[in-house]
């Protein structure tokens, strides 16, 4: 069975783009006032329980992996956004605006992950779930190490490309785990 993987993309992001936008609807944008060291954190405390559920094989909690790997999509797409507005722009932001800035910043994303399927020759395919989980922790690792150095690099990418990294692998987990 041939594999789509712009439409396989496209169903996980509606998922987390109805959860995002209700999400919206019922807080607003809250998430405004997280400095960006803070939404790294978020994303690190998902990615770690996504992991520990993986090694322990249950919830206590009753949630499970992917509820988890949407959150992590959805602080990706807020981390991006805060990495663009500036303290000058206001904290609670039009519902129109802030659902064009999430879309913005899945297509950057989206877009990537083709350059760069086209020159991995999507071997994601054939990795554990397991591995794209410890793959976004390590991300998240370097993204706290360039976040100390005042976003200081001498030879790395910044903390965008991480982000958008993060948000592909958690979008290939899901897809492996069959979400739609």
């Amino acid at each position: 069975m041939p594999t789509n993987t712009a439409v396989e993309f496209d169903e996980v992001i509606a998922v987390c783009r109805s959860l995002f936008l209700k999400k919206t609807k019922d807080y607003g944008t809250a998430w405004r006032i997280l400095r960006p060291s803070s939404i790294t954190d978020q994303i690190f405390i998902k990615a770690q329980r996504i992991r520990t559920l993986e090694e322990k094989k249950v919830s206590m909690v009753g949630e499970g992996i992917v509820s988890e790997y949407i959150g992590i999509i959805n602080y990706c797409a807020i981390a991006m956004m805060q990495l663009e507005l500036s303290e000058a722009d206001p904290n609670e932001m039009p519902f129109e605006q802030v659902a064009s800035l999430f879309e913005e910043k899945i297509t950057e994303t989206k877009e990537l992950m083709f350059a760069k399927n086209h020159d991995y020759g999507e071997a994601w395919r054939d990795m554990r779930v397991s591995s794209l989980t410890d793959l976004i922790l390590m991300k998240v690792f370097r993204v706290k190490q360039i976040e100390d150095n005042d976003g200081e690099t001498l030879a790395s990418e910044g903390v965008k490309a991480n982000y958008q990294d993060m948000l592909n692998y958690a979008v290939f987990a899901l897809i492996k785990l069959g979400i739609k």
